[in-house]
């Protein structure tokens, strides 16, 4: 291609006027050239007018449609921007964003498909753990009761180490755990051996080693750590001693089963009607997925197993104590599933361990049951006495 193709300078009207003046009803044509040159250059191609705002639209007098590039950073098919003449301009402005054409078919948009309510677990796993600790924990309740205590008082130790560490972890806070370990362990075999008596003072004593272990560190964070100490040693092993103070009694081991059996069947009970029927929140604020559904759930559930448990299990127990107990387990386990959430929701964590796969640690099974055991006592006592 000769050089001279594009060396014409321009005449007036740059983007479509000849010398003539402009040509009506065609779009400009590019640059004006003299006929001198007419056999030597390539004839532009015709561009018609590009609306002040975009678009495609013919004008009605035969203009040819626009042969360029819709968007700028697209090479035009030219020998200007292929840099034979790097001084040219581009033979048209396009506007950057074109409208759509009026006619031009819309995409569908997806429906979303509507979710299905999950457990938020794996529910085989749930299930499967659950069945191998209920068996372990009737085995050793029935065999040896020594044996169970010695369960109760891992649970304790192991829950400990799961609530220290989170404390560590997501608040900075070092709640010393080796006499909450050895004085919580203490505190379920006093129970189980001394009683109530036993279980207070294995607690103060816990209190005192708590205080005295963190005074070999600096003192910055001393009442933190010493107040979280204090609330562990309460919160985990002293409520867990209240098991241990069951199975003292002649039929310890079939009350203790009866409190075991009520905080579950409370448990699934919420979880059952709560997931068919709940709509109202509980306690938005502390666990959205509770239901005032699921609490009623929870109370008709644990009210008949626990009519059931008084009459045919318990001696000398009636029916109609076993509804009382039924809807103190229902109301003690949900504030203890609640209070637990609480905790963590401060700590901003879901669960307080990995241990039990489906579960989550070891607290977040205690959490129901550890402020139960207190109730179920204390109604035992009460309806039937300590014997």
């Amino acid at each position: 291609m000769n050089d001279s193709s594009w060396g014409a300078p321009p005449q007036a009207g740059y983007w479509g006027a000849s010398d003539q003046g402009p040509v009506q009803g065609a779009a400009p044509a590019g640059p004006a050239y003299d006929a001198h040159y007419a056999q030597q250059t390539r004839p532009m191609p015709i561009v018609p007018d590009v609306p002040e705002h975009g678009g495609d639209q013919d004008d009605g007098q035969g203009a040819a449609r626009l042969s360029g590039p819709l968007f700028r950073d697209e090479p035009f098919r030219d020998d200007t921007y292929r840099g034979e003449n790097p001084s040219a301009q581009p033979y048209a402005a396009v506007p950057q964003n074109p409208e759509p054409m009026p006619d031009a078919p819309q995409p569908a948009q997806p429906q979303p498909q509507p979710q299905k309510k999950t457990a938020g677990r794996d529910l085989g796993a749930a299930i499967g753990v659950g069945v191998g600790l209920g068996a372990v924990i009737v085995a050793s309740l029935f065999v040896v009761k020594a044996v169970f205590v010695g369960v109760v008082a891992v649970a304790v130790v192991v829950g400990l180490w799961e609530l220290t560490k989170r404390l560590e972890e997501r608040k900075g806070i070092k709640a010393p755990l080796v006499p909450l370990a050895i004085g919580g362990a203490a505190m379920v075999v006093a129970g189980y051996v001394r009683g109530a008596e036993g279980a207070w003072v294995a607690m103060a004593l816990t209190a005192l080693a708590v205080l005295v272990w963190r005074m070999t560190e600096p003192p910055e964070g001393y009442l933190k750590d010493v107040t979280a100490g204090l609330f562990a040693a309460f919160y985990v092993p002293f409520l867990a001693t209240f098991v241990a103070m069951m199975l003292m009694a002649d039929d310890g081991a079939w009350r203790v089963l009866v409190f075991l059996v009520l905080t579950v069947v409370s448990d699934t009970g919420a979880y059952a009607v709560g997931w068919r029927f709940g709509k109202t929140k509980l306690a938005p604020r502390i666990s959205p997925g509770k239901t005032r559904e699921g609490l009623l759930g929870a109370v008709a559930f644990a009210m008949v197993a626990g009519a059931l448990c008084m009459q045919f299990v318990i001696d000398d127990g009636a029916w109609w104590q076993g509804l009382l107990l039924g809807l103190a387990v229902a109301v003690s386990a949900t504030l203890g599933d609640l209070g637990e959430s609480m905790i963590k929701r401060d700590l901003g964590i879901k669960d307080m361990g990995t241990l039990l796969p489906g579960h989550g640690g070891i607290m977040d099974r205690l959490d129901s049951l550890l402020p139960t055991a207190p109730v179920v006592w204390l109604l035992f006592v009460i309806f039937v006495g300590s014997g």
